[in-house]
């Protein structure tokens, strides 16, 4: 017999099927023996009754997280009982036959039956290969697929083409010592502190990119949205006339992915009470502009032009309650905080760069990118780096490129928020801090 996933059982009512899954919890009513099978559709209860005497007492051996092989009878749940909280929750399969197919060596460290772990986040993250079998803890990745899924799908709509580029590097991306130097062969290199170098060679090429890969900051961090990997939702345009054409097409591309996400995770969603709210027009506002609302609105001044995190948070404060969205543009940083590819506005004190905030945290940076050779070689000088150093980046400026400008989106910073995490290494399967190298 052919095996068949749990979600198929409701239309099956009346037939014998094989099912294989994990055991989520085994309940012991009298006699009678009731287990809740789990695999990647969904959830069932089964029961197993003392007639069937080889496969009752089999049924006593099984404990949560024993794999097993059931073959038995799709019943409607007896009286109309059912469980609404899941799709498959009026029906019920009375088991005929059951073998284990593999068993737990050990006792488990946690109850990853439970409807929420309640665990400190060490626990949580120490134990990571079994806490992540819990529902909830699984509908986060759920949530994250879907949401990389649909960028990938809006940006090759928009004429993106996907590429992937080289995570070990000769030099340091954006300079500065936030980076990890590596052994190579006989050579020093570096892990990729974003593809910066290679989406601006690729616009030279395609026009349009994007990518969807890992991102390496040697920054010690101690926050809850930081961490020395990630993913990072990359992308490059040419042939822009401004920095605000950029921001049209990230807010385009944002409104599809929080679209999808919402309809095709709701039950995920539901799970941790979280709303996503449409997006249409994202605010735009330079950043001298927010620092005097933080200061009008909330008595919080800045000793220099730049926010910290906690003016994120009270600035999209603001913008919820006077703009109805979760999301804000801060534009016109200062041409000393961003990086030396980054194009001068008119008044060369700012640049034409943005951030995109979400719900009180900064998750993208972007704007439009020196294109001129010379411009770009000045501006490295400028901020004390030595052209010689980026000879191979040159060359794509020195062979010719059109104004081009791009961003980078924090990927694992848009789920944190959108469910409330404590911390952005919830959002990620196997975080990576200034402490953690395992599992």
């Amino acid at each position: 017999m052919e095996r068949i996933l749990i979600d198929e059982t409701p239309n099956l009512i009346g037939q014998i099927v094989k099912l294989q899954g994990w055991v989520n919890i085994r309940r012991d009513h009298g006699k009678l023996i009731f287990i809740d099978l789990r695999d990647r559709s969904g959830k069932i209860q089964m029961v197993i009754i003392p007639d069937k005497e080889e496969t009752h007492k089999t049924a006593k051996e099984v404990r949560a997280e024993y794999i097993i092989e059931v073959e038995g009878l799709v019943k409607a749940r007896p009286g109309g009982a059912k469980n609404e909280k899941i799709p498959t929750g009026g029906v019920e399969i009375e088991v005929e036959k059951l073998n284990i197919i593999s068993k737990p060596e050990v006792e488990l460290p946690v109850d990853v039956s439970a409807e929420d772990l309640n665990l400190n986040l060490d626990t949580l993250l120490d134990n990571r290969t079994i806490t992540l079998r819990n529902e909830k803890v699984k509908a986060i990745f759920r949530i994250y697929a879907e949401m990389i899924s649909a960028y990938a799908r809006i940006m090759k709509q928009e004429s993106f083409t996907e590429i992937k580029t080289p995570k070990i590097l000769n030099a340091a991306t954006e300079g500065g010592a936030n980076f990890f130097k590596i052994k190579y062969f006989d050579k020093e290199a570096y892990l990729a502190q974003s593809p910066q170098f290679y989406k601006q060679a690729g616009v030279a090429i395609f026009e349009r990119v994007f990518e969807v890969g890992s991102v390496f900051r040697a920054e010690p961090h101690y926050t809850t949205r930081h961490v020395n990997e990630y993913i990072g939702l990359d992308a490059e345009m040419g042939f822009i006339g401004n920095f605000e054409e950029v921001m049209a097409e990230l807010e385009k591309v944002m409104a599809y992915v929080m679209q999808e996400v919402a309809q095709k995770c709701q039950g995920e969603l539901e799970m941790y009470g979280a709303q996503i709210l449409p997006v249409e027009k994202i605010p735009r506002m330079k950043l001298t502009e927010a620092l005097d609302i933080l200061d009008k609105e909330y008595g919080k001044k800045m000793e220099t032009v730049d926010i910290d995190a906690e003016g994120e948070r009270l600035i999209c404060e603001w913008v919820r309650k006077n703009h109805n969205c979760d999301f804000v543009f801060l534009t016109h940083y200062p041409t000393a905080i961003r990086p030396f590819y980054s194009m001068p506005s008119p008044d060369p004190q700012y640049t034409e760069t943005f951030d995109l905030l979400f719900m009180g945290v900064e998750i993208a940076s972007g704007g439009q990118r020196i294109h001129d050779y010379n411009h770009l070689i000045a501006s490295m000088k400028k901020h004390g780096l030595n052209p010689e150093d980026f000879k191979h980046y040159l060359d794509v400026f020195k062979y010719g490129i059109p104004p081009h400008g791009g961003w980078g989106l924090g990927s694992e910073r848009i789920v944190q928020k959108m469910l409330g995490l404590g911390s952005i290494k919830q959002a990620i399967l196997f975080p990576r801090d200034v402490k953690r190298l395992t599992p």
